[in-house]
């Protein structure tokens, strides 16, 4: 291990690359924390209080400690600063684009165009992005914590005039984590959005292990208690951590492979052919795309029952707004079980764009390979979308589980979901995910360049499901 670390320092394409995503990355972090003009310099004082607040440093919960969630996996911040709405709107546009070209025969024929077409539909994704941050930052900008009307803004500030430059800059913030991105997919290692993403969610670990150092002892206490957290909370903490790493080392990397037999012919004395091969499939395809589309859906009907329960006060239809808006709370059951539901809909919805079985099948033909026992051409098909079926409920079912994990954990030993959510949720199957792929790309050019890679006996290599 240490000698293929000090192999990377040795080829100058592979350390450009590593040392321009490192500074990649420092930009992103000082864009973190860049005011936006005209902002209160005593209001950015009390935010860092304010933020742990919502992000469950009290056991908080409801729409703050679920915004911080979204935050925590996004790598956005939800203050007055530059890159306040993270990569969110970029990685929804992009989803959003890749839905309607399977819906829209137009869009469609663009992607089969190649170079040409993929730049147009860049293009267009470009254009969703620049639409989706006017209306989020407008949202923030109106009902955000230092808009609607509190004292965000310093008194020789317009507050219509402070609503734009925010709207403007977190717009611009975007684009420029976009443009960041992308040359991180150019010039470094990894893929940029990605990049960014996870230097979000690592940028929390002080945090945790503050939180952490203040509150435990090595006593032992009964779960729930109050102030302090005992040194069995912590063991199944530490367990939860190892638990959850190692699943998402498995799971990245399972695959299914399908037996491929190759067709036989004959020319002259002389036969080709005839090789068995393998199709791999992956038995998480989706990636974590399911849980961050899950959690950004899940924030609507929190915010709209909210709205209508304050809105309704004093009324006969104020009680039933409640019930809803109680039902929905983050971490309620109501909001565990609809939460599972959603990952599961869009594993199966985002397997089903990405993986299409009947042109696999016609591939297959049209290159004279087959499946052993089935005919080529429909029944290969079917053979396909049931074995990835099948594989998509476990890659499903893992990423709920890991989903709720941390919420569960919270609820059932008063530990504040800032550090159960780090240490085993979303943020961590993030992290272990983009770390996977870095690694793979790095030993792919110690490899190439004939050096031994991170493991003795090989690369790394997906496992068989």
């Amino acid at each position: 291990m240490i000698s293929s670390i000090v192999n990377i320092f040795k080829i100058p394409e592979l350390r450009r690359k590593i040392l321009f995503t490192v500074l990649i990355i420092a930009v992103y972090r000082v864009g973190m924390y860049m005011p936006i003009p005209g902002t209160h310099p005593l209001y950015l004082k009390g935010l860092v209080e304010q933020e742990q607040s919502a992000a469950g440093m009290e056991g908080g919960g409801g729409i703050g400690g679920y915004l911080a969630f979204i935050a925590r996996i996004t790598g956005g911040s939800f203050g007055p600063f530059l890159f306040s709405l993270g990569i969110m709107p970029y990685i929804s546009a992009s989803i959003i684009l890749q839905l309607l070209t399977q819906a829209i025969p137009k869009l469609e024929k663009l992607a089969k165009e190649g170079e040409s077409g993929r730049k147009k539909i860049n293009e267009y994704t470009r254009y969703l992005t620049v639409l989706l941050c006017l209306i989020q930052a407008t949202f923030i900008a109106k009902t955000g914590p230092y808009g609607g009307g509190q004292s965000g803004w310093r008194g020789d500030v317009n507050p219509v005039m402070y609503s734009l430059v925010c709207i403007t800059a977190m717009c611009g913030g975007t684009i420029l984590l976009m443009w960041l991105g992308e040359l991180v997919d150019e010039y470094g290692i990894g893929n940029g959005i990605s990049i960014i993403i996870m230097a979000g969610i690592v940028d929390r670990l002080p945090a945790v292990a503050q939180y952490l150092g203040q509150n435990a002892t090595l006593e032992f206490l009964s779960f729930q208690a109050a102030e302090k957290i005992g040194i069995e909370t912590v063991f199944l903490i530490v367990v939860m951590f190892v638990a959850v790493i190692v699943g998402v080392i498995l799971i990245t990397q399972a695959q299914r492979r399908i037996p491929i037999q190759q067709a036989k012919h004959t020319r002259g004395r002389r036969t080709y052919g005839g090789q068995r091969q393998y199709l791999p499939l992956r038995v998480n395809q989706a990636g974590v795309i399911p849980v961050i589309f899950a959690s950004s859906l899940l924030y609507l009907p929190m915010y709209l029952f909210g709205m209508l329960a304050t809105s309704t006060q004093g009324t006969w239809a104020w009680p039933v707004m409640q019930e809803f808006s109680d039902a929905f709370r983050y971490g309620s059951l109501m909001h565990l079980l609809v939460y599972v539901a959603l990952i599961f809909v869009f594993c199966y919805f985002w397997t089903a764009i990405q993986f299409q079985p009947r042109e696999m099948a016609n591939n297959l033909r049209d290159w004279g390979n087959f499946i052993p026992g089935m005919r080529p051409g429909r029944r290969t098909a079917d053979y396909l979308e049931k074995v990835m079926n099948r594989i998509t409920y476990v890659g499903a079912a893992f990423l709920a589980s890991v989903a709720i994990l941390p919420i569960t954990v919270s609820s059932l030993t008063g530990v504040s979901t800032l550090m159960t959510g780090f240490l085993g949720g979303t943020g961590l199957l993030i992290i272990v995910s983009v770390a996977l792929d870095v690694v793979q790309r790095v030993e792919s050019h110690l490899i190439m360049r004939h050096y031994e890679g991170f493991l003795a006996e090989g690369r790394v290599r997906g496992r068989r499901g």
